[in-house]
């Protein structure tokens, strides 16, 4: 047992030091979410009174914006120098497809729980659990898209499950260690935000 606990914190050190030598590297995604966030509220002015066709509209340049950021994350992971300008203007649009699709695959399951929830007395309790579940299991689906670059959206899927099976004391202890002095209440909050999404709502994201 020591020793699990001696490999485990040691390593949440590694961790910690690559994390901070991205955040080094990478410190321009903090301008570049900025100017993002800007991207998105003219968004959803515009899709706001089309409708359905505003929603496709709105999802689109979540996925966009979504799977930029997750480009230069990758490349303040993976690179060895300083991130500039001209690395925003080649990620953008990396990961669109994989970020859309996943978020397709989950949007009718969604909408079917939304509706159901309305027409069930326990409706509201039923899709928390859910969207907790969905939070936890697809938590790692970030990640996933930009380290493993799976085929497909339910492959993405997939190996978030797997991963979080293998690894969830790694990967949610700390987690937990940050949310525990808001209490149960802002976890649930933010666990039905994030599963909503997978983990892949700019909005949501940035929110938080």
């Amino acid at each position: 047992m020591t020793e699990v606990i001696r490999s485990t914190l040691e390593l949440y050190r590694d961790a910690l030091h690559a994390t901070v030598r991205s955040i080094a590297r990478g410190w321009i995604i903090a301008l570049a979410v900025v100017v993002f966030a800007g991207i998105m509220l003219v968004a959803s002015a515009i899709a706001a009174p089309l409708g359905i066709l505003g929603g496709f509209l709105l999802g689109a340049v979540n996925s966009l914006l979504i799977g930029t950021t997750l480009g230069l994350v990758e490349q303040a992971v993976s690179s060895a120098r300083q991130l500039n300008l001209n690395d925003i203007k080649s990620s953008f649009g990396q990961y669109f497809w994989e970020v859309i699709t996943v978020g397709f695959v989950l949007w009718l399951p969604i909408m079917l729980i939304d509706k159901g929830a309305a027409a069930n007395p326990y409706g509201p309790f039923l899709a928390a659990a859910i969207f907790l579940l969905l939070f936890i299991l697809l938590n790692p689906a970030p990640e996933v898209i930009y380290q493993i670059r799976p085929g497909s959206p339910l492959d993405v899927i997939r190996l978030s499950y797997e991963f979080v099976i293998e690894n969830w004391i790694e990967w949610f202890l700390p987690l937990a260690l940050v949310v525990a002095p808001f209490g149960l209440s802002f976890f649930f909050t933010i666990s039905e935000r994030m599963g909503r999404g997978a983990l892949l709502d700019f909005f949501q994201i940035l929110i938080l």
